[in-house]
């Protein structure tokens, strides 16, 4: 497990996500075999992990256009998504 240095604070976390959440309507998708495929197709040419690509496939499937992660690379698009970091505003 890693430890840091110097955590984010609970405070500036919190406001992030406010921030960021603020102008997304949260929808709930329910993963079908037809989902399994695409997110195999995404990891495929993303060349990404499965789970990473699931993500991305649910959040295609429900009209997304941004996607926040911490995991993926910053400005990327999959799956016409707009990956973004919400860390990486936080000084």
């Amino acid at each position: 497990m890693p430890t840091f240095s110097s955590p984010f604070a609970p405070a500036k976390v919190s406001a992030c996500v406010e921030r960021n959440l603020s102008s997304f309507s949260i929808r709930c998708t329910e993963t079908i075999p037809a989902e399994l495929s695409v997110a195999f197709r995404i990891e495929d040419e993303s060349r990404i992990g499965f789970w990473n690509a699931l993500i991305v496939a649910a959040a295609a499937k429900s009209g997304a256009t941004r996607l926040l992660s911490e995991d993926l690379n910053p400005g990327q698009k999959i799956a016409g998504l707009r990956i973004e970091n919400p860390f990486a505003a936080i000084p």
